[in-house]
C-alpha cells in the first residue's frame, strides 16, 4: 500500500511540473502574441500558431490532435473556414495564457524567497532582508521559522493541487476555441468519404486488374498448358497404348503444372483474404505475422472480442506491410505490436526503435496502409521523427 501511494505521489509531482512548464510556455506565448500581433493576424501564420498551441494543448491532455493543414484556398486565405477561428484565438491566448502563466510564475517565485529566508536571512544586510507573504521582512528567528515554513507549505499545496487544474483547463478551452463547428465537420467528413472512396475504388480497380493479370499469365496458362499436355498423351494413348513411358512423362508433366497451378492460385486468394485468418483468426494471424518477421518482434495482445472480417483483413496487411518496412528501411533491432479492443472499436500501434524517417511519399508502404485503414472509416497515425522511434497507430471502428 505504502508502495502504491508513493508512485501515485511521484505521478501526481510529474504531472505538477508538467503543468508548471505548459503555462509558463503560455505566458511566453501570450506575450509573443501581443507583441507580434500585426504579423500574426495573417491567416497562415495565425494557422500555424493556432496548430501550435493545439498540438501542445492534445499532448498535455494525451488527446490525439489530427493535423490541419496550412491554409489551402489559394489567393484567398482569408476564405479559410477555420481562420475566423484562429483569428479568435489570438486575443484569447493572449489574456488567458498571460493571466494563468502569470499566477504560476507568481507561486514559482515566491518560493524561492521562502526557500532563501528560512535559513539564510542573516546573511542579508537590514535594507536588502528577505520578505514573506509579499511584504512581511525577516529580521528574526522566529518570523524565519514560522513564516518561511507555512509560505513554502502553502505555495507548494497550491502548486500541487492548482497547476494540472489550470493547465487541462486552459488546454481545454484551446482545443474548444480552436475545434469546428458541426458543419464545418460534417463538411470536412464529406470531403474526406469522397476521397477515400474515390481512392478505393481506383485501388479497388487496380486490384482487379492485378487478380486478373496473375490469373491469366500465371494460373490460366499452366492450366492450358495441362490441357494441352493431357490431350498429347490421350492420343498418344490411343495411336500406340504400348507407348507407356511417352505417355507416364506427360501424365508426370501435367501433375507437376497442375500442382504449381494450385500454388499460384492459393497465393492470388492469399493476397484477396488470407486463409490463415479464417484458420486461426486475427490473435493468430498477428502472430505469424511477427514470428516470420525479419526483425525480433514482441506481440502484444489485448482481449480483442469478435472482429469483423473486413477489419482483420485491414489489420493483417497494415501490420505485415509494416513489419516489412521495420524489417528493409528502419535499421531496427526490436519491433512491438500491440492491438487491444476499445469502446471505439479496434486500436493497433505498430512501434520500432529504428532510425525514423519514414515518409508516406517515398511509397514505403504507408500510403498503402492509409488507403485500407481510411477505406473502414479508420484513423492512421504515423510519428516517425528523425533518429527514431517510429509509431504506427491504427484506430478502426468495429460497430
Amino acid at each position: 500500500m505504502p508502495a502504491t501511494a508513493g508512485a501515485t505521489s511521484g505521478r501526481r509531482w510529474v504531472q505538477v511540473r508538467r503543468s508548471g512548464v505548459y503555462l509558463l510556455g503560455r505566458l511566453a506565448t501570450g506575450v509573443v502574441t501581443l507583441l507580434a500581433l500585426p504579423l500574426l493576424c495573417y491567416p497562415r501564420y495565425a494557422r500555424r500558431w493556432a496548430n501550435r498551441h493545439r498540438d501542445r494543448a492534445g499532448r498535455l491532455l494525451g488527446t490525439p490532435v489530427a493535423a490541419r493543414p496550412e491554409v489551402g484556398v489559394a489567393g484567398r486565405p482569408w476564405a479559410d473556414a477555420a481562420t475566423p477561428r484562429d483569428l479568435l484565438w489570438l486575443p484569447v491566448n493572449a489574456v488567458l495564457g498571460v493571466t494563468l502563466g502569470l499566477l504560476v510564475l507568481l507561486c514559482v517565485g515566491n518560493l524561492l524567497p521562502a526557500a532563501v529566508a528560512t535559513p539564510l536571512w542573516w546573511a542579508f544586510a537590514p535594507a536588502d532582508r528577505p520578505r514573506l507573504f509579499i511584504d512581511v521582512p525577516v529580521n528574526d528567528w522566529t518570523t524565519a521559522l514560522t513564516l518561511g515554513p507555512l509560505q513554502l507549505l502553502l505555495l507548494t499545496a497550491s502548486a500541487y493541487a492548482g497547476f494540472p487544474a489550470i493547465a487541462r483547463t486552459h488546454a481545454r478551452i484551446c482545443l474548444k476555441a480552436l475545434s469546428p463547428s458541426a458543419n464545418e465537420q460534417l463538411t470536412d467528413r464529406v470531403a474526406v468519404l469522397t476521397r477515400t472512396r474515390a481512392e478505393v475504388l481506383d485501388a479497388h480497380g487496380a486490384e482487379l486488374r492485378r487478380i486478373e493479370r496473375d490469373l491469366h499469365d500465371g494460373t490460366q496458362a499452366r492450366l492450358v498448358a495441362i490441357a494441352m499436355r493431357l490431350a498429347v498423351a490421350r492420343q498418344a494413348f490411343a495411336d500406340d497404348p504400348r507407348d507407356e513411358q511417352f505417355v507416364a512423362g506427360l501424365l508426370r508433366e501435367a501433375h507437376e503444372s497442375a500442382e504449381a497451378a494450385m500454388t499460384e492460385l492459393r497465393e492470388v486468394i492469399r493476397t484477396v483474404y488470407p486463409p490463415i485468418l479464417a484458420d486461426r483468426g486475427l490473435a493468430g494471424a498477428l502472430t505469424a505475422v511477427t514470428t516470420q518477421c525479419g526483425v525480433p518482434t514482441r506481440l502484444d495482445l489485448g482481449d480483442l472480442g469478435r472482429v469483423p472480417a473486413a477489419v482483420e483483413a485491414v489489420v493483417y496487411f497494415a501490420v505485415a506491410e509494416a513489419l516489412t518496412n521495420v524489417a528493409k528501411h528502419s535499421h531496427a533491432t526490436s519491433a512491438v505490436v500491440r492491438a487491444r479492443r476499445t469502446v471505439a472499436g479496434l486500436s493497433v500501434m505498430i512501434t520500432d526503435d529504428g532510425t525514423g524517417g519514414a515518409d508516406e511519399r517515398l511509397g514505403t508502404g504507408l500510403a498503402g496502409i492509409r488507403r485500407r485503414v481510411l477505406a473502414l472509416d479508420g484513423v492512421v497515425d504515423v510519428d516517425s521523427p528523425a533518429g527514431g522511434p517510429t509509431i504506427i497507430t491504427l484506430e478502426l471502428p468495429c460497430g
